[in-house]
């Protein structure tokens, strides 16, 4: 009999969120269109990021547009409105694997080369973190001979590494790989011997008493009981990751979602660096929910 009811009131909370979620985002629209809106005939009068778009025509040897004729262009050099955001997202939606030179590839393109590097980096320090997480776990004498360099090397900002990896490796690619993996490597090592550690004895001398080989009961007992806490530790790492490459490839520049970013800022365009900043949240919404679907599978309910 509470079973319905348990569904009715769940499905009534969550059509409630959603409804706040909604009349909120109206809410920002609204506030964002009376801050961003001008009247009267003096609608077209530039901002400093307009002065310094017609300064760099000029200096191209380019005739600035005005009047009208600057109303009307598609490239909106000052604070967007949402309705020029809108506009200036579509022409982006467009066109997303155009590839017109270095400086102008699709927003596909960018995001699939810092997706390839997040992927790159991730792999890498979850090769190196689960494996040494189990050794640090199981062992007393490895938790202490690790726990100093760990205790070290975890508070230092990836970015700190980043100059140290463009002198080492000198290529700019294989740097941010780096910084996410120096930066990956951390919550999942930290979460996996705190997953390992915390494995009921019960169950490891229920194992010894039957035989079992290390091999096996690392496997088959302490995998899947440490298995809900290694992925939390993965899914903060995938959001560090996610947010670290941003500020990697605004530094090395070249390629990606970050480099993208900023070089829309220098063109000057806000509404394409509103549109990198909406598309980067996006992406790591996702890639969290995909990180929460594994929890959900892997974590045991009584």
């Amino acid at each position: 009999m509470n079973g319905p009811r348990r569904i009715t009131a769940r499905i009534s909370i969550r059509q409630k969120a959603a409804l706040c979620s909604i009349a909120l985002l109206a809410v920002l629209l609204i506030v964002w269109q009376a801050a961003t809106c001008t009247s009267g005939p003096d609608a077209s009068v530039k901002s400093p990021g307009d002065a310094e778009a017609v300064e760099y025509a000029m200096l191209m040897g380019k005739i600035p547009e005005t009047g009208a004729a600057s109303q009307s262009s598609s490239k909106v050099t000052g604070f967007p409105t949402p309705a020029q955001f809108a506009a200036e997202a579509s022409r982006q939606l467009a066109h997303p694997f155009r590839d017109n030179g270095p400086n102008d590839k699709g927003f596909a393109i960018q995001l699939g080369y810092s997706l390839a590097r997040v992927a790159a980096g991730y792999v890498i320090a979850l090769a190196v973190a689960v494996p040494l997480g189990f050794l640090i776990g199981m062992s007393r004498l490895a938790f202490l001979t690790f726990n100093p360099f760990i205790q070290v090397l975890k508070p230092i900002s990836p970015l700190a590494w980043m100059p140290i990896a463009l002198y080492t490796i000198k290529s700019s690619s294989t740097s941010a790989i780096f910084v996410i993996f120096i930066c990956s490597v951390w919550p999942m090592l930290i979460n996996t011997v705190f997953g390992v550690a915390a494995v009921r004895r019960d169950w490891l001398n229920v194992a010894r008493t039957l035989e079992v080989t290390p091999l096996r009961r690392a496997l088959r007992v302490i995998l899947p009981a440490a298995a809900p806490t290694i992925v939390t530790g993965m899914r903060i790492s995938m959001g560090i990751a996610w947010l670290v490459i941003v500020a990697a490839e605004m530094l090395v520049g070249g390629t990606g979602i970050g480099y993208f970013l900023w070089n829309e800022w220098n063109n000057p365009s806000l509404a394409n660096v509103l549109f990198s900043v909406l598309l980067i949240g996006l992406v790591g919404m996702a890639l969290d929910l995909l990180f929460a679907q594994l929890q959900r599978k892997v974590t045991y309910v009584d």
